[in-house]
């Protein structure tokens, strides 16, 4: 069993950065890929990036490459997702998952966390 839970989430204003952290507990997460998906309202839950196992290798959907680091620190079980440059349409609540898998896929995961609201003002 995986426990995750989102924090680092908040309102900031449109070019700056947040950094969201997950941190999970259950012996097995190292052997984890974990993902970060985020669902805007009224809209279905979209993929943003993913991290494997060890961390060397990292994989982004297209609106947030070059704005968006994932990274995981092991002996912390946690994944972080480093936000820069952000824009309006990055507003919406951030989902870590995380299960036996490296997809970019919701149904692929198996745990969820409660999720994190990331509000960008114009």
């Amino acid at each position: 069993q995986v426990q995750l839970v989102e924090s680092g989430g908040g309102l900031v204003q449109s070019g700056g950065s947040l950094r969201l952290s997950c941190a999970a507990s259950g012996r097995t997460f190292t052997s984890y890929g974990v993902a970060w998906f985020r669902q805007a309202p009224g809209k279905e839950r979209e993929f943003v990036a993913v991290i494997n196992w060890s961390g060397g290798s990292t994989y982004y959907e297209e609106p947030v490459k070059g704005r968006f680091t994932i990274s995981r620190d092991n002996a912390k079980n946690t994944v972080y997702l480093q936000m820069n440059q952000l824009k309006p349409e990055d507003t919406a609540v951030y989902y870590c998952a995380a299960d036996t898998t490296y997809s970019a896929r919701v149904r692929d995961y198996g745990y969820w966390g409660q999720g994190t609201q990331v509000t960008v003002s114009s």
